[in-house]
């Protein structure tokens, strides 16, 4: 019998370089949180939410082994079909979807991956890192989430605010490098609406994205102190300065974020 072939699978930071293709499955390295993320999966694959790979097993090399999900994410340089507002309407679709699916799950006793401040945690398990290459798109629109790793209780609210953070992007304008450079607000709006987010999240939403850039980095950076190589390179090459002007870009447009969303 012919050796499996394995082909690396683009994308990530954490586990990059670790995850492959193998005929029409994944194989990724196990982790602490892996039977949290287990129980999350099969518990989308029995509500009937389509949107995400399907947890087949463990290989003999001690991978977990996914479904492959079949369609394009979204990596440097960004294509502009992945920038259009009616992609940005279907991840916001798609993160409904999810939140709907996951709404009655409620896992006890399982180890799950970085903590969520506890001011966004309802108990609702939130992905978590929504990021563009952790969507698959099909035909320009969104149709699944992948990359469960950072999932653990948290809030639709905290999901909404990482994806439209990453999205649309909330960020100096000097450091957007493709059409979405000067549609910031307007698609932070417009992200909102498409997820049809409640009134009370709406006045959350800019301290939450603020937040949630603050949880991120700080996870990148312990990554980089810890000798991880991908986060060490990630946070040494940039990643630091665009933190703080990131940072100050959020206290700066803190007003016109709340109006973005309300006016």
């Amino acid at each position: 019998m012919p050796a499996e072939v394995e082909t690396q699978l683009l994308g990530g930071t954490a586990n990059r370089g670790l995850v492959v293709r193998v005929g029409d499955t994944v194989r990724r390295p196990l982790r602490p949180s892996s039977l949290a993320t287990h129980a999350l999966l099969e518990h989308l694959e029995r509500v009937g939410f389509e949107g995400a790979p399907r947890l087949l097993g463990i290989d003999s090399q001690g991978r977990e082994v996914l479904s492959y999900v079949p369609g394009a994410t979204v990596t440097s340089p960004y294509p502009d079909w992945s920038m259009t507002d009616a992609a940005l309407d279907s991840v916001a679709r798609l993160l409904r979807a999810y939140h709907e699916a996951v709404a009655d799950f409620r896992p006890v006793g399982l180890k799950w991956a970085e903590p969520v401040p506890p001011a966004y945690v309802t108990g609702l398990i939130s992905h978590n890192d929504p990021n563009l290459d952790n969507v698959v798109f099909r035909d320009g629109l969104a149709v699944a989430l992948i990359d469960f790793d950072l999932a653990a209780p948290g809030s639709a609210l905290w999901d909404v605010a990482t994806a439209v953070r990453l999205w649309a992007p909330l960020r100096p304008d000097a450091d957007i490098h493709d059409l979405r450079r000067g549609r910031s607000l307007a698609r932070f709006r417009r992200f909102a609406d498409a997820y049809a987010l409640t009134d009370a999240d709406r006045l959350r939403l800019a301290d939450a994205a603020a937040d949630n850039h603050i949880w991120c980095m700080e996870y990148v950076r312990r990554g980089a102190e810890t000798g991880h190589p991908w986060f060490y390179q990630r946070w040494t090459t940039g990643e630091s300065e665009l933190t703080n002007r990131t940072n100050t870009w959020f206290k700066e447009q803190a007003e016109a974020l709340h109006r973005a969303l309300l006016g």
